[in-house]
């Protein structure tokens, strides 16, 4: 199957090409739980691509993640194959993002391609205004499962994790 061209120079009308991807058990249960809020806003479209991904992917414990997967706040260098830019940037979720410091938003059409990749992987995505582009992941540089952290905002996984309700007791 041919490619064509589309006016804006990237291919269209091809399946993307998806490369097997591993999530950690931690980072999916918080992502479902993003795409749930975005839904439940009106915005579901702009998640989808990451909803995809979350359905795709293998779901790996946190401890076991290989260190060359982009996990949530891993620092990776990657290279849109498109243009030859090299890029290193930090996954982050909806809130974090900077782009002076390199923070990427999960929720944008590359922070999902990233995700759950590993170094040397390939992937085709899609930019929002419907063009196809590849990226190639060169390295993590930084992956907070490979220090014993969950992920999150730098906590290990017993300070991240998330508190149990409190029940009331009532006085009497």
């Amino acid at each position: 199957m041919t490619a064509r061209q589309d006016p804006s120079g990237g291919a269209t009308g091809v399946a993307l090409e998806k490369p097997p991807i591993r999530v950690t058990t931690w980072d999916h249960r918080r992502l479902s739980a993003v795409v749930d809020a975005f839904r439940l806003r009106g915005r579901g479209a702009l998640v989808e691509p990451l909803a995809e991904e979350l359905d795709r992917a293998e779901l790996v414990e946190p401890a076991a993640v290989p260190r060359d997967v982009v996990t949530m706040h891993s620092c990776v260098k990657f290279i849109d194959d498109d243009t030859g830019e090299v890029r290193t940037a930090t996954l982050v979720y909806p809130g974090e993002e900077d782009s002076r410091q390199g923070k990427i938003a999960i929720v944008t059409p590359v922070g999902s391609a990233l995700l759950g990749l590993r170094a040397g992987a390939t992937m085709a995505w899609r930019t929002l205004d419907g063009r196809t582009k590849r990226l190639s992941v060169l390295e993590v540089r930084h992956q907070p499962e490979a220090h014993g952290f969950d992920g999150v905002s730098g906590g290990s996984d017993r300070e991240s994790a998330p508190s149990r309700p409190r029940t009331a007791v009532a006085a009497g």
